[in-house]
């Protein structure tokens, strides 16, 4: 495991938008690194506010909006990307004058979408979409890791006639001081990359594993599974309400490469390739 790069000029405030696997684990990941002062997380519930605090996720915890943006230099939204479009929405009246956005959401079209459809255009010039290719089949707080990111790619999609060059250049920094390889995408490119390479393998892992189950002798075929069907169920095991947004979103660049699956399935039914 290579050592992050500490060279990044460290941020005073994290406004943290979503405190689960990916927005813990960055928040941890800057902790680590020496690269913020504090950490101030959105907070649903007290025991949602207790969790990220245990977890050492966040410093303070808050109910209210308002409070956990003022005086932000980053907010680094972490939440299902159809929540997004209320969390953009609530931003546009409140993002402070200095502070830069990006996201972790594994669609970027649908989020620059909703960014668009809130965020004046001198607010949408701070708003860096980016994707962390990184994850666990846990989630929450407790999931967390700090070393999450160490020599994993981040995929940021700055749009041409947006993003403001400076904002890049910071946001681009972060993730390089955390360990981060970092490239970079349209937003389009990353769609159609990321339906190949991610979400039809979920979606074949939820349509095989929801398959299997409804077998009558499932039982007998979960006891015998070995390596490769433990890969598909682990896969599978992912949360399915996060991943049917994420399939909605992306649906016709995952449509498009479904056809494809079921053409080559087809082909090896008939055959008779297995």
């Amino acid at each position: 495991m290579s050592q992050p790069s500490v060279s990044a000029k460290p941020i005073n405030k994290l406004a943290l938008i979503g405190t689960g696997l990916i927005g813990g684990s960055f928040a941890l990941a800057l902790k680590k690194q020496g690269l913020v002062g504090q950490v101030v997380g959105l907070a649903r519930s007290p025991e949602s506010a207790r969790r990220a605090l245990d977890a050492g996720v966040v410093d303070q915890a808050e109910e209210s909006f308002h409070k956990v943006i003022a005086d932000a230099d980053l907010v680094f939204i972490a939440t299902p990307v159809k929540a997004m479009d209320a969390v953009f929405a609530q931003l546009a009246d409140c993002l402070p004058e200095q502070a830069l956005i990006t996201d972790g959401g594994s669609v970027k079209q649908a989020v620059f979408d909703r960014a668009c459809a809130h965020l004046k255009q001198f607010q949408l010039e701070r708003f860096v979409p980016g994707h962390p290719i990184a994850g666990k089949e846990r989630s929450g707080p407790e999931a967390a890791d700090a070393d999450l990111f160490v020599d994993h790619r981040v995929i940021l999609t700055p749009v041409a006639e947006c993003t403001s060059a400076a904002a890049l250049s910071r946001i681009h920094e972060l993730w390089v001081g955390v360990g981060a390889e970092v490239e970079q995408l349209t937003l389009a490119e990353h769609d159609h990359l990321l339906a190949a390479t991610s979400h039809l393998p979920h979606a074949a892992a939820f349509a095989m594993v929801g398959a299997l189950l409804r077998m009558e002798e499932r039982h007998d075929v979960f006891r015998y599974a070995a390596g490769g069907f433990r890969d598909f169920t682990r896969i599978a095991s992912s949360d399915p309400t996060m991943w049917a947004d994420i399939f909605m979103d992306n649906r016709a660049e995952l449509q498009s490469l479904i056809a494809r699956y079921q053409q080559e399935l087809t082909v090896l039914n008939r055959y008779g390739r297995l």
